[in-house]
């Protein structure tokens, strides 16, 4: 009933938020989706809507863009409503099944793909909920056309095991400059095998400014997250060979290691992003898409009446003074305006130029003074009220000073709080013909705290203690983002006080771009070295049954990479490699008892010889009629599996016939498959919310080797998208190896649903 409550109240906020009006505005390019991928500068905000243009149709269409975290750069992208592949969005596995998980929805997980997986946050115990989580420079910022609301919603299973889905979007502009909205995203999943039911909600209010001179972001979010923890299934033959046991075992019947055990997390996240810029007014030549938007928004305009009092001098005005000389008609063909200087001869060009409907005014920055907070605030709580016996190698503590608690309840406890402030100078490319390249100058100041349990020397409980750190950076960036053909960007950033003091990150990427045999081939490459001291977290965490202080060396990473693209071939070819030295990891081990797992543990360790991967990707599309294959192929090579495990192939495929039915509704029907080689894969240890590496040979075990098949129908009628598929379809035949972290079995068959709307005004 709490679900439903939580469910109902979404919509209502939703629905109530269609009723809202807000004025039109100009873009172009609108496709058949109504998603805008370019918006026009130069309309005018129409203050005065009357009802003589409430005849007039609603106009559809948002534009979305992402920002650069540090300096609030816009960014355009694609908006998050685009109808393919719709039903794959709905899994934590990844829109192409490269993460592994825990086997419920909505849970930890990792990418099997190395190049993809992002250096440690500083906050590490959220960081594998990134399916949920969204960084800022991943959110989507909105410019509407008019009010915008999606509401999207899927499901599958029963109220015992089931999940549920809704996510609510609302965006509008007040004027073509400023804009707003909110995104509530609430995610459910029982969970098919017992104890490890997930729950996640989370809200997200947002606003920009884009003015001339003055830009602003704004990004508030918070996430209420727990997930019950269940240490995975006792033994892995009650999924391997189901037919050793005894007794036939539903999947919710199936023993499980933990119970009453949980992942609290609680966190906020503040950014703003502003920026005010110095420079000129230039007119410059509309597009024709320009031009057609310019019209339109004059045709919107409410028309005068025609009984209006014309505006003029009455017929019975007199005039006061004397009157001109009357030295006969003036004709077109004998009037003059003489142009005796510069100053004169500019504001006729001037006058000229606004009166031509064909021109358009445009602000030219030169120099920007740019400020960016971000502020992030996060409490974590693993708790469990049992454990088995001898589950853990160590016990720190007995009790916690403030809970007074004993015997096997476990409330661990961590905070951290970061507010990091960053100013910036920038010098913009394209004022000038010189102006090739923009260049940007920073500084910033990261303050963290951090607050977990400590102990004091000779006592057996613990209390919370509190540590700080500060640091100090500085750096630069060359970029070049304008044109066609090539474009660069170049940013260093050198750490010279605090607790990072001595780091060193240097990070490039470019792109050219070329015609060949009537299409654009692409190539792309990348490179960065990065000397980074770990996290906090890395060298010290404190809880009753782990414990790690000291110090680690700083990790040294270089990574080059080079991609080769050709949109008429659908041709993607991605290659990269990697050395990593003093590679700083988690590795966990366990022995076998009865029926359960005994002496547990984890630390985090560091690997100081160099460790060097090899990665090969390529995407290929075909096409023949109505029939569509799609492929992502990913070969990897580590040179040290015991520390660093790959699977050598990771492959992803997706066979389907796409069509049309009375030139509205478009199908695609058929299915995908997802299958990488056997490796030793990293176990998951929930207590510290992480993957970690198999560390005792006697227990580890290797995953891999079995294609995961779902089947669909993904369709899209006009605002519309809905799929109905059934994931897993293979999980009854064959092998049964269908892990994804060890001792973790996925869920088996399930039918699934899922729709999105797109409301406009």
């Amino acid at each position: 009933m709490k679900k439903l409550s939580i469910i109902r109240g979404l919509l209502s906020v939703a629905c109530a938020l269609l009723s809202l009006t807000a004025v039109a505005q100009e873009y172009n390019q609108i496709d058949e989706s109504g998603n805008i991928t370019r918006r026009s500068d130069n309309g005018n905000f129409n203050k005065h809507k009357t009802d003589s243009a409430s005849n007039k149709e609603v106009p559809k269409g948002i534009h979305v863009w992402t920002i650069d975290r540090r300096f609030g750069d816009v960014r355009p992208t694609e908006p998050d409503t685009i109808p393919h592949l719709y039903m794959n969005t709905i899994f934590n596995t990844g829109i192409y099944g490269e993460y592994n998980t825990t086997g419920n929805n909505y849970t930890a997980r990792l990418s099997r793909i190395f190049i993809d997986r992002p250096e440690f946050e500083e906050f590490i115990f959220t960081q594998p909920y990134s399916w949920f989580n969204k960084q800022p420079d991943q959110f989507h910022f909105t410019n509407t056309l008019s009010p915008f609301t999606n509401i999207s919603y899927d499901n599958c299973g029963d109220k015992q095991n089931g999940e549920d889905h809704i996510d609510a979007k609302f965006a509008v502009n007040a004027s073509k400059e400023l804009g707003f909205g909110f995104d509530l995203n609430y995610a459910y999943a029982r969970g098919y095998y017992a104890h490890q039911a997930a729950s996640h909600f989370g809200a997200t209010l947002y606003g920009s400014y884009l003015g001339d001179q003055y830009q602003l972001h704004a990004l508030f979010n918070i996430n209420h997250q727990k997930v019950a923890e269940n240490g995975g299934i006792t033994d892995d033959n009650y999924i391997l060979h189901p037919e050793s046991e005894i007794s036939t075992f539903s999947t919710d019947e199936i023993p499980t290691v933990l119970s009453l055990n949980w992942n609290r997390n609680n966190n906020m996240h503040f950014l703003l992003s502003h920026r005010y810029s110095v420079g000129f007014y230039r007119q410059e030549k509309m597009t024709e898409e320009e031009i057609k938007a310019r019209k339109f928004a004059e045709e919107a305009k409410p028309k005068k009446e025609e009984t209006e009092t014309p505006q003029g001098r009455p017929d019975d005005a007199r005039v006061v003074g004397e009157l001109p000389p009357d030295n006969g008609p003036v004709t077109e063909g004998n009037s003059r305006i003489t142009v005796d200087s510069h100053e004169k001869r500019d504001s006729l060009l001037a006058a000229e130029a606004l009166n031509d409907s064909t021109m358009k005014q445009v602000f030219v920055p030169v120099t920007s003074f740019i400020h960016t907070l971000d502020l992030n605030n996060y409490d974590r709580i693993y708790q469990a009220s049992d454990s088995p016996d001898d589950y853990y190698a160590n016990t720190y503590f007995d009790r916690y000073d403030d809970l007074q608690n004993y015997g096997d309840s476990i409330y661990d406890n961590t905070k951290h709080l970061s507010v990091k402030n960053t100013l910036a100078i920038a010098l913009l490319e394209g004022f000038n013909k010189y102006a090739k390249a923009g260049l940007k100058v920073f500084a910033s100041h990261e303050y963290r705290r951090y607050q977990m349990p400590d102990t004091i020397s000779g006592q057996t409980y613990s209390t919370m203690s509190r540590w700080t750190e500060h640091d100090i950076s500085i750096g630069g960036q060359i970029n070049k983002t304008q044109g066609k053909t090539l474009h660069y960007n170049l940013m260093a950033e050198a750490w010279v006080a605090g607790a990072s003091v001595g780091d060193l990150a240097v990070d490039f990427n470019t792109d050219l771009n070329f015609p060949l045999f009537g299409d654009t081939v692409q190539l792309a490459a990348n490179a960065s070295l990065h000397r980074i001291s770990p996290g906090f977290y890395l060298c010290k965490y404190h809880s009753k049954h782990f414990w790690w202080d000291g110090s680690l060396d700083k990790e040294n990473r270089l990574h080059l990479e080079g991609l080769f693209s050709y949109t008429k071939t659908n041709t993607q070819l991605r290659v990269a490699i990697d050395e990593v030295k003093n590679y700083t990891y988690l590795g966990m081990s366990y022995d076998y008892g009865d029926e359960a797992r005994k002496n547990y543990k984890a630390k985090v360790y560091q690997e100081s010889g160099n460790i060097n991967i090899l990665t090969a990707q390529l995407r290929q599309n075909f096409r023949l009629g109505i029939l569509n294959w799609e492929n992502i192929i990913t070969y990897q090579n580590s040179s040290n599996q015991d520390v660093l495990p790959l699977p050598a192939l990771n492959i992803w495929s997706n066979l389907y016939i796409k069509f049309k039915v009375v030139k509205q509704l478009t199908f695609e029907i058929g299915g995908d498959v997802t299958f990488f080689t056997k490796y030793e894969a990293p176990d998951f240890c929930p207590q510290l919310n992480q993957f970690a590496i198999q560390q005792n040979p006697d227990s580890r075990v290797e995953l891999g080797g079995y294609p995961f098949v779902d089947v669909y129908a993904n369709m899209h009628l006009k605002r519309t998208r809905f799929f109905v598929m059934y994931s897993h379809v293979n999980a009854g035949g064959g092998s049964r190896n269908y892990f994804l972290t060890p001792h973790y079995p996925t869920n088996e068959g399930t039918l699934r649903l899922g729709v999105s709307w797109n409301f406009y005004n």
